[in-house]
């Protein structure tokens, strides 16, 4: 080893929903949306530095341990159904010949996913580190971050020598994970060993459920720190219900100095898996239920009401209308929602111009069951150039491309609904997506988002309540609804009840 240990960087980021309408191609990989653009070499470093990522966490953390870093790149493609083949091989392939062209490595560190999907590939995070391990060797240490929604395999478990995963959903400490691996590094490349257990539960739990402000994810992820300061390095992933593949379940994966501390943890986990499952299903409104408590008397602060089901950030099309349905059919007033995706729509106000009254048929082409255009007049209230600045705790210091937008008032009808239409799909989980447009979601009765649980560390604290909807969409939150074909006949969809 150096003096100065060198260290590759690299990332390559996907959440595949299997049962989406749109693939990720290499251009979507190389576009900038909710998150940067395509980064290359020292661009990897420089334009992710101070963002809550991991590979901006590991390698703030990385500087500061002394280490040599060798960035190779950094991609990301916002969730949609499979990864292409030829993303997928052009990508890998892009981070090899960096490595062949890094010159002498003591390591690597990745900043992936874990629920990758690729049209060849259902374990795309596994055939990731395959082809680096092949040729890395196997003595060469590669620290992995992952997605707390990771489907992790014990491909993936053999093949890397540490894996760190992020602990909150909202996921708050991208980059803290990142930083995590730093110490593991400095410990394998001194010569230290540490021992691997790995266990996988067999049932799913609903995206929806998934918060950790929440039970099960709060008392599952309390049980971490005690671990760690009994000297075991342990982590949980809770999964990516949208993948369908035999490892699409909750894991944990634990590392000590002895292979039986190790699986002591890893069973202990397991064990409190066990015992909240019949906690691990959360109740939702529908559609008519969300208008009805959107028509009640105004509260101090609005409240929020998330459209679970059509979230992009985990493949949805971001489109649906059965949410704007019910609500303009109860003449509900003074709501707020986005974020829709629908390049026409916002082309057209753009031509419109601000202030004028135009009739489309918006969204609903996501071909969900249920899921139809919402034809009606609009009228265009105001008109965005396409980016804002990210300000909350989650994405601070990045910028949303949301490419032409704009902000349409429901016209001719007793409804009050205000909503905001973009050309490039965006999770709606940053109060920037409304202000910077000059929309105060405060100010409204009721704010509607399409996202499942992102939007509440900059939202919660605005909302006198939250509730999750179920209308129609390609990311159901009811598991008992997927067409699942690949899981492990082990893995339960529907959650004991105890």
């Amino acid at each position: 080893m150096q003096a100065k240990p060198r260290i590759a960087i690299a990332g390559f980021q996907h959440e595949t929903n299997c049962f989406g309408t749109t693939k990720a191609g290499l251009a979507e990989f190389e576009m900038a949306d909710s998150w940067p653009a395509m980064l290359d070499g020292d661009t990897v470093i420089r334009e992710t530095r101070g963002m809550n990522l991991p590979i901006a966490g590991f390698a703030k953390a990385a500087e500061e341990a002394g280490m040599e870093l060798a960035p190779i790149l950094w991609c990301a493609a916002e969730p949609s159904a499979h990864v292409t083949d030829h993303a997928f091989d052009t990508i890998c392939a892009k981070i090899l010949d960096g490595l062949h062209a890094a010159g002498p490595l003591d390591g690597i560190f990745l900043d992936l996913h874990g629920a990758m999907v690729t049209e060849s590939h259902p374990d795309g995070e596994g055939e990731i580190l395959r082809r680096l391990r092949a040729w890395a060797g196997p003595g060469l240490p590669i620290a992995v971050s992952l997605d707390l929604h990771a489907n992790i395999s014990a491909a993936s478990v053999e093949l890397a020598d540490y894996i760190a995963i992020y602990r909150t959903y909202p996921h708050l400490d991208m980059a803290e994970t990142g930083a995590r691996c730093v110490p593991v590094l400095r410990h394998l490349l001194a010569g230290g060993t540490l021992h691997k257990a790995f266990r996988q539960m067999d049932y799913l739990i609903p995206l929806h459920a998934q918060f950790t402000g929440a039970t099960p994810g709060r008392e599952l992820y309390d049980a971490l720190p005690p671990l760690e300061q009994a000297g075991v390095l342990a982590d949980i992933a809770l999964g990516f219900t949208a993948a369908d593949f035999p490892d699409t379940r909750p894991s944990c994966v634990a590392y000590a100095r002895t292979a039986a501390a190790a699986a002591r943890a890893a069973d202990h986990i397991a064990g409190l898996f066990d015992r909240l499952e019949a906690h691990s299903d959360h109740p939702m409104l529908t559609p008519g239920q969300a208008a009805e408590t959107a028509c009640q008397p105004r509260t101090r602060k609005p409240v929020v009401l998330a459209d679970v089901q059509d979230n992009p950030g985990a493949g949805g099309t971001s489109d649906t209308t059965g949410l704007l349905a019910a609500l303009a059919n109860a003449g509900a007033q003074d709501v707020l929602m986005g974020l829709f995706h629908d390049p026409q729509a916002a082309a057209a106000a753009h031509e419109a111009g601000q202030g004028s009254v135009f009739r489309i048929a918006l969204g609903g082409r996501s071909g969900a069951a249920g899921d139809q255009p919402f034809d009606a007049e609009f009228q265009v209230v105001a008109l965005g150039g396409g980016s804002c600045r990210y300000t909350g705790e989650m994405y601070g210091g990045g910028t949303a491309t949301l490419g032409l937008t704009a902000v349409l008032k429901l016209h001719g009808t007793q409804a009050g609904i205000t909503l905001v239409v973009t050309s490039i799909r965006n999770q709606c989980l940053d109060l920037a997506h409304f202000t910077h447009i000059g929309l105060d979601p405060a100010a409204y009765r009721t704010v509607c988002v399409k996202s499942t649980a992102h939007f509440r560390a900059d939202f919660e604290p605005i909302a006198s309540a939250v509730y999750p909807v179920a209308a129609p969409g390609v990311f159901p939150c009811d598991l008992g609804t997927f067409p699942y074909e690949n899981l492990h006949p082990d893995v339960r969809t529907i959650p004991a009840k105890g």
